[in-house]
């Protein structure tokens, strides 16, 4: 029997140690709901699940420049709603300027409200969306996926010649000269302003399928990082039970282990 050299206590205490370090990585891994809690775990899926966490966040970024973006089209469109009201307002003062049993005391009644009209386009053309002019020839800008996409959007501009024509000081329904030059103006505006709020539908349109392909994006690679990186609680929980028994074994034999030295004192005479 060896007392100098116990191969036992050493051979257990290299036991415990592994199963201390297993129980741990597993308490870990329970712990933080990841199974690749150090990068030795599986540096393949790191990395991978690192390159799709960053996609994600672009997404959802993205998903908020889009959503910003609806917003301004948004908004454009219900302006342009009250203009479209407006104009036909205004054609129909036109019309009624042009009645011929209306004396130019009632033309200038009309045309005090064809007037007031006219402030309000103009006021309207003036609006802006978070410091951003809503109806200028400016081209605003967004990206629109993860990979920097750009979608641009043509300005719409109530400033144009076309909206001027109806809104400038010269336009006036006080005489039928003046309304008939009025009437063919405002008419020229409401085509305008059809195309306009058609283009402003398409942007919508598009900015709606960009919105849900976001969103696919964020579903499907946060699917695919869940399947790299998350740690099945089942499978995990059974190893952690696994160890912790190991340890506990390992902790009792390491004591059987000391103590057996302690026999040799049987052997020395008393």
């Amino acid at each position: 029997m060896i007392i100098g050299t116990n191969l036992a206590a050493q051979s257990a205490s290299n036991d415990l140690s592994r199963t201390s370090a297993a129980l741990t990585k597993s308490l870990a891994k329970l712990s933080s709901g990841s199974r690749i809690v150090n990068p030795y775990d599986d540096a393949g899926g790191l990395a991978t699940s690192m390159r799709f966490d960053a996609k994600i966040e672009r997404a959802n970024a993205a998903k908020n420049n889009v959503s910003n973006t609806q917003s301004f089209a948004n908004t454009q469109d219900g302006y342009l709603k009250r203009v479209a009201h407006t104009l036909n307002r205004m054609s129909e003062l036109a019309m009624l300027s042009l009645d011929g049993t209306k004396s130019d005391a009632d033309r200038a009644l009309y045309d005090n409200e064809f007037s007031q009209l006219k402030s309000y386009i103009t006021d309207v053309a003036s609006k802006e969306f978070n410091g951003v002019d809503l109806f200028s020839s400016a081209t605003v800008t967004s990206v629109i996926d993860s990979e920097g996409t750009s979608f641009e959007m043509s300005g719409i501009n109530l400033g144009s010649s076309t909206y001027t024509s109806v809104t400038g000081g010269s336009s006036s329904i006080s005489s039928t000269t003046t309304a008939t030059t009025a009437l063919t103006s405002i008419q020229g505006a409401i085509t305008e302003l059809a195309l306009n709020r058609a283009t402003i539908g398409a942007y919508q349109s598009r900015l709606n399928m960009a919105s849900d392909n976001l969103d696919a994006t964020v579903e499907t690679f946060s699917a695919a990082t869940s399947a790299i990186k998350d740690v099945d609680v089942a499978r995990e929980s059974t190893e952690y039970s696994r160890q912790n028994i190991l340890n506990q074994a390992t902790t009792a034999m390491l004591a059987q282990a000391n103590s057996l030295p302690q026999s040799v004192m049987r052997l020395l005479p008393q």
